[in-house]
């Protein structure tokens, strides 16, 4: 066998199937139609996908609508408390610090209804998700990395962490130091 005899039933084969091809436009258009139907459902998938999307973000943005007033109202909470403290320690119990109080229970009330929640930390492991460490304590007592005391409460809004409990922590005493 010779070189040229080798080629010959090759290129005929590729001169078949060219011309097979093109004898047959109907399975080149079925072919044509599978491609525009599958790009056609995946666009309409795409669609779907996206029409989903924006419907989560839209209640997700009613959900937490009232984030930005909360953040602004929780200062005023926390020097509702101050002031009851203060009047507290300087042994003041007379009308005016009830009223206060009073005013302080019902809008602990009303962001209650509202889905806002106060939740205390003291106790609880370190969880830099949920608290915001202010101290570090030395204590042989406690196990490094538990919250031992509180300086402001964490506030959350219908399960998101709206402000982060400030808080000091646990610490190992230092080994140089003994």
């Amino acid at each position: 066998m010779t070189p040229s005899d080798d080629t010959a039933p090759t290129e005929s084969n590729d001169a078949e199937t060219l011309s097979a091809a093109a004898a047959d436009p109907v399975e080149e258009c079925r072919r044509e139609l599978a491609d525009k139907n599958d790009r056609l459902l995946r666009a309409l998938a795409e669609a779907e996908n996206i029409r989903r999307r924006a419907q989560r973000d839209r209640e997700e943005s009613v959900r937490f609508a009232a984030e930005a007033v909360v953040r602004d109202l929780i200062p005023i909470l926390d020097n509702l408390d101050r002031a009851i403290d203060a009047a507290k320690a300087a042994a003041q119990t007379g009308a005016i610090v009830d009223g206060v109080e009073l005013i302080r229970r019902e809008f602990l009330k009303v962001l209650d209804r509202h889905g806002v929640a106060r939740y205390s930390a003291v106790g609880q492991r370190f969880d830099p998700n949920r608290h915001e460490a202010i101290a570090r304590v030395v204590s042989a007592d406690t196990e490094p990395g538990i919250v031992v005391n509180e300086i402001a409460p964490g506030y959350l809004l219908r399960g998101r962490v709206i402000r982060p409990a400030q808080v000091a922590v646990a610490g190992a005493p230092d080994e140089d130091a003994a």
